[in-house]
């Protein structure tokens, strides 16, 4: 008999999200199923996205909310109710600066590098800013005989700033 997942709804970064996305991640632990399986299966969205609608930090369609019901044996009435068209992500989760070493390290790397990328975007392609609104994440692994390498990349949409 196995024994049902169960997230602490009262710890960080569970506490800040609705209650219906610890359910979401609960049901996808129990299903043995990995956010690459919900981009094949189910909703035309990569992997981060997907992992960022069950953080709550991605809104979903109703047709997605029903799909991902689907698989998940979630009722569609109940993710509607509770992500449906009105409710609104409340983006950016955590304290500042963040606690979570591998968060800390990628905020720590916005601080040393982000100047210089800052500057390098000016330089290929004039005044303005990176979106993350029309933005792809991609997260990969890529093999190194001195230890795996994390490949991370933001494919973000350049927007120059309008002239006065």
């Amino acid at each position: 008999m196995s024994q049902a997942l169960k997230i602490n709804s009262s710890s960080e970064p569970y506490s800040d999200l609705p209650q219906i996305c610890t359910r979401l991640l609960e049901a996808k632990a129990q299903k043995g199923r990995c956010y690459i399986c919900f981009l094949t299966m189910a909703i035309d969205h990569d992997e981060v996205w997907v992992a960022a609608l069950f953080y709550g930090q991605a809104k979903a369609t109703p047709e997605e909310l029903a799909k991902l019901g689907e698989l998940l044996d979630i009722p569609a009435n109940n993710l509607q109710a509770e992500l449906g068209e009105h409710w609104f992500p409340r983006r950016g989760l955590g304290p500042v600066p963040p606690q979570d070493p591998l968060i800390y390290r990628l905020f720590e790397g916005v601080l040393v590098y982000g100047t210089p990328i800052k500057a390098l975007i000016h330089e290929k392609f004039g005044d303005g800013i990176m979106s993350m609104i029309d933005c792809k994440v991609s997260v990969d692994r890529k093999e190194n005989p001195k230890g795996d390498r994390v490949v991370l990349t933001f494919d973000g949409k350049f927007l120059p700033y309008l002239k006065w």
